[in-house]
């Protein structure tokens, strides 16, 4: 028989489908043949030597012998601008604003057939150096509400270009599931004296039935009512509410493990397309004790339907705990003998 599982965290009702779950393998699309891409295109914008003439770049880290690891630039075709007046108006029932933001793009390695699950710890830690050098910058802007960091992984995904890269969008207003997710939070701390996410990730732990992976300072896991197949989060250990209180060591820890719980999804799952962003604090509201950063990792290995879209809940058709034990059998090869030269 089906069941019933509440997020605590999202307040979401799931239906954990278990006559109709399939087995955590056959989530692996099958259909999809993984081609080898060049190293370099000349059409790419985002290839060495095809870069534009500075102006739109907000940060570089280079290697003296290498060149650049990663850049930061504005977008070309951006959803909110820098450049934009802060200006609300009302009319009866109808509110706008003037679409002002930060919209930024990170492009991840020099190289144009590399992705996330096949970098070295190193490479994704000089990812993730980027992340929280333009989150504090960005911050800094006085219209800045809420900046959500996030990477689009195939076109189901809604990635249109093939070069490995993750897109940061800062925004002048609090989007309303945010303000939902830490009313939720805040009404557990009141209640209880506890951060819901610390408590969450305590359970986790002592249960382990859904812990995929773990370092000193991270644990990636599947959620109790996990909202579709394979939806994983990794927290810190350490509560902090703000993805850019992250410490150097830090850094090299979440490295770690997102390009480990990425490649049991590359390995597992045959390269799955997938979402992943980064939850925190709206810039306001720093430093509190009832928020918990957090990445969110979605595979886009099922679709929603008219049931989804009718009611608001969510059909999960694989059980979290066998999706979890599918995930820590998956062996990881040194992905460094098998990147082309």
């Amino acid at each position: 028989m089906s069941e019933l599982r509440q997020n605590l965290i999202t307040r979401d009702w799931v239906i954990i489908a278990t006559e109709r779950a399939k087995r955590p393998d056959k989530f692996a699309n099958t259909k999809k043949t993984i081609v080898a891409m060049p190293p370099h295109r000349a059409d790419c914008p985002f290839c060495v030597g095809n870069e534009e003439d500075g102006t739109l770049e907000t940060c570089r880290l280079t290697d003296e012998h290498t060149g650049w690891k990663v850049r930061a630039m504005a977008n070309k075709y951006p959803a909110l601008s820098p450049t934009a007046e802060r200006l609300r108006i009302s009319s009866g029932i109808y509110r706008t604003m003037s679409g002002i933001g930060i919209h930024e793009v990170i492009v991840e390695h020099p190289r144009h057939d590399l992705t996330t699950a096949l970098l070295t710890v190193e490479e994704v830690a000089s990812i993730l150096l980027v992340y929280r050098q333009r989150y504090l910058e960005i911050r800094k802007y006085p219209y800045i509400e809420t900046i959500v960091i996030f990477k689009n992984h195939g076109p189901t995904a809604g990635t249109s270009l093939e070069h490995p890269h993750s897109q940061i969008a800062a925004t002048p207003v609090v989007p309303n599931q945010f303000r939902r997710r830490i009313d939720e939070a805040i009404r557990y701390f009141d209640d209880t004296g506890e951060c819901l996410f610390c408590r969450t990730l305590e359970d986790e732990l002592a249960a382990r039935e859904r812990v995929i992976f773990e370092s000193k300072d991270f644990v990636a896991c599947i959620p109790f009512a996990a909202l579709s197949p394979f939806h994983i989060w990794i927290f810190p250990r350490r509560h902090s509410s703000s993805f850019d209180d992250i410490t150097d060591e830090e850094i090299i820890g979440l490295a770690d493990t997102l390009k480990t719980v990425l490649a049991q999804l590359y390995y597992g799952l045959n390269d799955p397309d997938y979402n992943y962003s980064i939850r925190s604090v709206p810039t306001a509201e720093q430093g509190t004790k009832y928020f918990h950063w957090y990445i969110a990792i979605i595979p886009r290995v099922t679709k929603q339907a008219g049931f989804e879209l009718g009611s608001g809940m969510f059909i999960n058709s694989a059980l979290p705990e066998e999706s979890a034990e599918f995930l820590r059998s998956i062996k990881i090869p040194d992905d460094l003998n098998l990147r082309q030269t």
